[in-house]
């Protein structure tokens, strides 16, 4: 990444969380984390990893659906919070799967103890 996308990034990852948690209403999987903002080198589409404190892949899923369903609102707030660039990239948001992982690690090593 060159210093315009980390930036960018970086950038999008502050504005994105609060707008985040305050349109998705559906609170039955609590507060939303945004861990990492990845964005293309044309500037075009961000990654954004996501995180929740459950496990449970029907709430995952649920998550999910949520987020998408808003994804359009979310996209024009944060239009809305970024004015110095000329195109809002299109938000792609994924699942930040290390979180269970390393839970996972640390129940394994808890047994084997």
């Amino acid at each position: 990444m060159s210093i315009t996308t980390d930036r960018l990034a970086s950038l999008i990852q502050r504005e994105l969380a609060p707008i985040v948690n305050r349109e998705v209403k559906d609170k039955s999987f609590g507060y939303i984390n945004l861990t990492e903002v990845k964005v293309t080198k044309d500037l075009s589409f961000a990654t954004i990893y996501f995180t929740i404190l459950s496990d449970d892949p029907k709430i995952i899923e649920k998550a999910k659906l949520s987020i998408d369903e808003f994804k359009v609102v979310i996209r024009m707030e944060l239009a809305k919070k970024i004015n110095n660039i000329r195109k809002i990239p299109d938000l792609l948001f994924k699942y930040d799967e290390a979180l269970a992982y390393g839970n996972h690690i640390d129940r394994i090593l808890k047994t084997i103890k």
